[in-house]
């Protein structure tokens, strides 16, 4: 844009006025008539010299250059004629065409005429590349150099490769850059409003298509790239779900309707491009079934692509298929039932048909079971219910079977059996109780004493039968519900509960002193064994005492007679009604017998109240129950303690006083004893000493003996020693000599030995190369030889037999020809001394003239 003056330019020196401006080459400025009031421009080189009714406005002010391939853009230009000349009005102010541009290119420079503006300096010209365009939009109406009617708003394009020259009317949207679309590859394109595109097809706004040419694509001026579309690539696995759109009809002249959906695999095409009317559902893989799995297809499809709802379809392998739009699998990919020896299958059907193993027909609802060994193949109308392998059970084993249509639940025990489709396993509910002393799996016998929650309870298998081992001496009662009966089962034994019995739970009394209900069993230990108790009795003197007693009891009982084993569980309680009775008999005994006599005769009055006495006034031994033949048989009083604090005082006293007695009795007795082992020990010790004072002179006696024996031998023995030292060192270094001689004849045998080795070995080696390599020319030799003969053989075959009868004869019929061709009238006689070779005379001439034709054709 134009630029106001900064200053007026002075001449070349200080004195110079500044109406003198010097305006250098391509320079220019703008000078304003204040008479006229029009301004005019002044364009170097030249001196100007301003008047006194001129003012410099602008300038001097450089050109404007616009050099080749640029461009600028001038606003409100002057006005110019046909022969491009400046149009002025009559004052001589030049006219502009206002509001209006002018697009420039590379020319002379140019002044800038007041008014004009330089509103896009100067820039080089757009270069579009090759695969490149602009798209241009028209501002406003006007025809283009090639005759095109272009209306505001229209736009098109400008193709690369090429430099594009703006113009006024027109502008720069956009730069479009071509999309490469590669192999396998397509790309979709929308109209923005209605147009023709590449090929030539006519195009709706909004419409998409696709474009699959391998390339560079370059959208046209009303065409939008929405995406780029990668194809699907199949394999002999893998197929494509497709659902339409909308309708349309694909590349092949297939119509598909809106919503249909349908399968494109492997065979149909290697890749698939997906169209535009068209989706990808998913990706769908191949089933394949091997000789020993099937499955079950519902809603299968038919010839015609529809599926059968409702339908359901078999396919035994081995097979590979895909799964149809609307199909699926039943329970997916299942395997052959492969039935053993002892495996069974239970099988419903749901659809009447006829089985073709049985050739029986089947109602919904029919239950049957096959067994095996066999392979099994459900079909459609049938189900499997269930699968059953023969339960293995040991003579000591069982388990509950429940008919399902009768109810009835009996055991099988001690058999393998499997189940029939009638039967089912039954568990087998017990009390809590019960069930809580089976798990524990405490000792009844080891374990009788310990109160403990004992080891974690298992979890019981119902369906099994109920055992229960019964330790020796011991006894069971179990109750059948159904018979109303019970039996005692003695130990040892394994006890097996039938469907309809129960344990009898024992509930006894236990701790000291006795509390009911402290003992859960199942089984009643017959004994012998013992129980203590606690009791608080009171003398006639009103003494109270706690006694600890214990007794010894066991169960007299015929075990062949079930009478009196069904006594053994008539007393729920047998401990603590035992306790009780014998409890009662000691207090009404002692509550007659004052604490003195009490206390010097506590054994035999429980003893005789608790067993009685006989007619002889004896202590009986034994106290029997009738009620359940339980019998008493000894009590031992662990402890009398007095309850009252002072019959206990006095008790202590008593018992001191005793204690007092008996000791100073036992202290002068230990010191009378005492006394008497000292003098003893006095005794011994004197005897003692005389005797090792003589044992002491007969060891110093045999020390003397020793002493004397030590020195002669002393003496004797250095002397034998140094010979024997000497004869030893010389015996060594003789036998040290030997050993070196035998090892250094040794050392040369092996030298020699060696040595000989090696050269036998070397001379092998020698004799072996010279072998091989006379071998080995002998080979070359006659490989040679077979070779020349071959090369002749073939040289001779090729060349042929009349061709080399023909070169062996050709020197003598040519000179006998040459001889034939000279025309001889005259014949020439010799003697036999000097005969005439006629033929090298021949063979001459031919030579010479030869040679001669050969010169001329070189000249």
């Amino acid at each position: 844009m134009s630029r106001p003056l900064g200053g007026a330019a002075r001449g070349g020196g200080g004195d110079e006025p500044r109406s003198l401006y010097r305006i250098p080459p391509f320079y220019y400025l703008h000078v304003l008539d204040q008479n006229t009031n029009v301004t005019r421009v002044e364009v170097g080189p030249s001196t100007f010299i301003r008047q006194d009714n001129e003012k410099v406005v602008f300038g001097p002010e450089k050109m404007v250059t616009v050099p080749p391939r640029h461009y600028c853009i001038v606003e409100n230009p002057v006005l110019r004629d046909a022969d491009e000349a400046i149009v002025t009005d009559k004052g001589g102010q030049v006219k502009l065409r206002h509001a209006d541009q002018d697009i420039r290119l590379a020319q002379d420079p140019f002044p800038l005429y007041p008014g004009e503006v330089l509103k896009v300096p100067v820039k080089p010209l757009m270069v579009v590349k090759a695969n490149a365009a602009v798209r241009l939009r028209a501002i406003l109406d006007y025809t283009n150099d090639e005759d095109v009617r272009r209306v505001a708003g229209d736009e098109w394009l400008f193709e690369g490769p090429g430099t594009y020259i703006p113009r006024k009317e027109e502008e720069v949207a956009e730069t479009v850059l071509a999309s490469v679309i590669l192999p396998n590859q397509a790309l979709k394109l929308r109209a923005r409003k209605e147009t023709k595109d590449r090929e030539g097809t006519d195009r709706v706004t909004g419409e998409e298509w696709l474009v699959k040419k391998v390339g560079a694509y370059l959208p046209g001026a009303y065409e939008e790239v929405v995406d780029v579309v990668n194809a699907h690539v199949l394999t002999e696995k893998k197929a494509l779900h497709m659902r339409a759109k909308r309708t349309f009809t694909d590349d092949k002249g297939v119509t598909h309707r809106n919503g249909e959906e349908w399968l494109i695999k492997f065979s149909d095409t290697e890749t698939h491009i997906p169209g535009v009317y068209e989706e990808v559902v998913r990706v769908i893989d191949i089933q394949t079934l091997n000789n020993r799995q099937y499955c079950v297809i519902e809603d299968p499809a038919d010839e015609d692509g529809k599926p059968q709802l409702g339908q359901r379809k078999l396919i035994k392998g081995e097979k590979s298929f895909f799964l149809l739009p609307g199909e699926k699998l039943q329970r997916g990919i299942q395997d052959v039932f492969i039935l053993g020896e002892d495996e069974g299958l239970i099988l419903r059907a749901t659809e009447a048909f006829t089985d073709a193993i049985e050739s029986i027909q089947r109602r919904p609802g029919d239950r049957w079971m096959i067994r095996g060994p066999c392979e099994y193949v459900p079909p459609v109308e049938v189900e499997v219910a269930a699968r059953r392998k023969a339960i293995p059970l040991d003579e000591n084993e069982g388990i509950y079977v429940r008919d399902v249509k009768t109810g009835k639940v009996r055991s099988i025990i001690g058999k393998t059996y499997m189940l029939t489709h009638d039967e089912e396993l039954w568990q087998k509910e017990l009390p809590p109780a019960v069930e809580a002393l089976i798990a524990s799996g405490r000792d009844p016998v080891a374990d009788r004493g310990d109160r403990s929650k004992g080891a974690p309870e298992s979890k019981r298998d119902k369906t099994k039968v109920v055992t229960y081992r019964v330790p020796h001496n011991a006894s069971v009662q179990i109750y059948d519900y159904k018979q109303k009966k019970a039996r005692v089962v003695f130990g040892p034994e394994l006890v097996m509960l039938d469907p309809d019995e129960q344990f009898t739970q024992l509930s006894l009394s236990g701790g000291k002193p006795k509390r009911p209900n402290v003992i859960k069993s199942l089984c009643l230990l017959l004994g012998p064994d013992f129980c203590t108790d606690i009791i608080t009795i009171e003398t006639s003197d009103h003494a109270r005492l706690q006694l600890q007693l214990s007794y010894n009891w066991h169960f007299e009982v015929d075990r062949d007679s079930k009478e009196q084993a069904s006594k053994l569980f008539s007393v729920p309680d047998f401990v603590g009604d035992a306790c009780k009775a014998i409890a009662s008999r000691v207090r009404g005994a002692v509550a007659g017998v004052q604490f003195d006599d009490f206390h010097k005769n506590s054994a035999r009055i429980i003893r005789s109240s608790v067993f009685g006495v006989d007619e002889k006034m004896k202590v009986r031994d034994r106290f029997a129950f009738p009620a359940n033949n339980l019998v008493i048989t000894s009590i031992d009083i662990q402890s009398v303690e007095p309850v009252d604090q002072r019959t206990r005082d006095s008790l202590q006293k008593s018992v001191q006083l005793a204690i007092e007695i008996t000791t100073n009795s036992q202290e002068a007795s230990a010191r009378h004893d005492a006394e008497r082992l000292e003098q003893e020990a006095k005794g011994r010790l004197e005897r003692q000493k005389i005797t090792d004072e003589a044992e002491a002179e007969r060891s110093r006696r045999d020390l003397l003996m020793l002493q004397a024996e030590s020195a002669a031998v002393e003496s004797t023995g250095q002397a034998k020693a140094e010979a024997h030292s000497r004869a030893e060192a010389a015996k060594i270094e003789g036998e040290a000599a030997v050993e070196q001689a035998r090892l250094k004849a040794e050392a040369s045998k092996i030298e020699a030995e060696s040595e000989l080795e090696r050269l036998g070995k070397a001379r092998e080696a020698e004799l072996k190369y010279l072998r091989e390599q006379n071998e080995l020319e002998v080979t070359k030799e006659k490989e040679m030889a077979t070779i020349e003969t071959k090369r002749f053989e073939e040289q001779v075959s090729a060349i042929g037999q009349d061709t080399i009868r023909s070169i062996a004869t050709s020197g003598p019929e040519m000179q006998v020809k040459l001889l034939q061709s000279l025309g001889l009238q005259t014949t020439l006689i010799t003697d036999g001394n000097s005969p005439i070779n006629l033929f090298n005379t021949a063979q001459g001439l031919v030579g010479n003239v030869m040679k001669r034709k050969h010169g001329e054709a070189d000249d």
